[in-house]
């Protein structure tokens, strides 16, 4: 008889695990059996809790999704002006936890994943369409074209994020930076 409770317990430590294995792989290329070891458990467990790798790699990224909102909900909750919601969500997309060594080769396989798979392509066009979202709240009243500007900022933090994290000398602060620097003349040319 299983015990009861253990398995958000288990799923917990699945989803760690695939982490931690796609950051120690730089890819996809792990099998759920090196992910069922690195968590303490069976393939079969593993199995049985997520029915595959796809699914297993799309609750991990639903976490890495889940911390990355509730850094963003943090500093949003620190905001007091447009400008600072704005620029709250950059600051967020640009936490050293988000640069984590596993958590950027979660994100990596997650883009790469998205061309070919149906679920990976949905699970980032929501992470996409809510950045986009939250940065066009922020930038209304404060921008003349708060869509095209966080259009504009949302692919700036994208690439930026893909180029610290690919870089060797790339660092978050110096992306952090150009972002905000980019949002201070967005809107300044809308003075």
């Amino acid at each position: 008889m299983p015990k009861v409770g253990m398995e958000p317990i288990r799923r917990s430590a699945l989803v760690e695990a695939t982490i931690a294995e796609i950051g120690a792989a730089h890819s996809l290329d792990v099998t759920v059996g090196q992910i069922a070891r690195r968590a303490g458990m069976s393939t079969a467990l593993a199995h049985h809790y997520f029915g595959g790798k796809d699914q297993i790699f799309l609750a991990a990224m639903r976490h890495i999704l889940t911390e990355y909102k509730s850094e963003v909900h943090k500093r949003l909750s620190q905001a007091e002006t447009g400008k600072d919601r704005a620029a709250a969500i950059i600051e967020a997309s640009f936490d050293e936890t988000c640069f984590a060594p596993e958590t950027v080769s979660a994100w990596m396989t997650l883009y790469a994943a998205s061309r070919t798979h149906p679920e990976t392509r949905r699970l980032l066009r929501i992470y996409q369409r809510r950045l986009r979202s939250n940065l066009t709240h922020a930038l209304r009243g404060i921008s003349a074209h708060p869509q095209a500007d966080a259009d504009t900022i949302a692919a700036l933090i994208d690439g930026l994020y893909l180029r610290a994290a690919l870089s060797q000398s790339g660092h978050p602060d110096i992306a952090r930076k150009s972002a905000l620097s980019t949002l201070e003349l967005l809107l300044g040319a809308q003075r």
